[in-house]
């Protein structure tokens, strides 16, 4: 008698377990960027699981992945809490951050191919058509591909990672920093130096104007944001 053929799961059916996973994840963080999750709110399981259509278990695991990212804390008993940032935390973040693009930068225009140069100057165009059209969350999300992307160039996963992680702790305090007409074309006028340094593969301009970028967004996010005692 021929053995009967085991029975394969549905092939999709992980994928929409993902997608789901995904989605909740992506649209939490959003809330926490754009503010309607503000910082030192604890997260209300019930009118979030109502208001995004889920269940409990995948809002839980998608809490899970934002305190990996450092946007919530979790605590025994209460659930999670948006995490609250102090403006030391902030100024400290930004100034590693900087130096770290500002390396991941040298060894790019050092060793990055021309095509892999060419893909970040279509993300700043399409960064520039979202900026004219004043699609702020979109705009948002494509500058950080680009330093991610520029990162990524550089073929150091040790400092891929690093920048990965206080780039995730900042989504939100950067958001918010290009929340007036005149810091967000500050923003821009910097990408465009940053864009143009890494077409000329000037090493030292790019991590000039990086650095130099990391520097700005201080003093637009500070002016702009309550980021609460250094003693907190």
């Amino acid at each position: 008698m021929t053995p009967r053929a085991a029975v394969a799961a549905p092939p999709d059916e992980p994928i929409r377990r993902t997608r789901l996973h995904d989605e909740v994840v992506g649209r939490v963080r959003d809330m926490i960027v754009e503010g309607r999750l503000a910082a030192g709110e604890r997260v209300h399981e019930g009118r979030l699981c109502e208001l995004l259509g889920v269940s409990r278990t995948p809002l839980r695991e998608a809490l899970k992945v934002l305190a990996s990212e450092g946007l919530v804390d979790l605590f025994q008993n209460r659930g999670a809490v948006v995490r609250k940032v102090t403006a030391k935390d902030v100024s400290d973040m930004l100034v590693v951050i900087g130096h770290l693009e500002a390396l991941a930068g040298e060894l790019a225009c050092a060793q990055a191919s021309d095509a892999s140069i060419a893909e970040i100057r279509a993300l700043h165009d399409r960064m520039m058509a979202l900026y004219a059209r004043r699609e702020r969350m979109e705009y948002f999300r494509l500058n950080q591909e680009i330093h991610s992307a520029i990162v990524r160039l550089a073929g150091n996963a040790t400092l891929e990672g690093l920048h990965a992680t206080l780039q995730a702790r900042m989504k939100r305090v950067r958001f918010v920093g290009n929340d007036t007409p005149g810091n967000w074309q500050g923003a821009v006028d910097d990408h465009a130096d940053i864009i143009a340094a890494i077409e000329r593969r000037d090493g030292a301009a790019l991590a000039a104007a990086l650095r130099r970028h990391m520097d700005h967004t201080w003093t637009r996010v500070s002016a702009v944001l309550d980021l609460g005692s250094d003693d907190a």
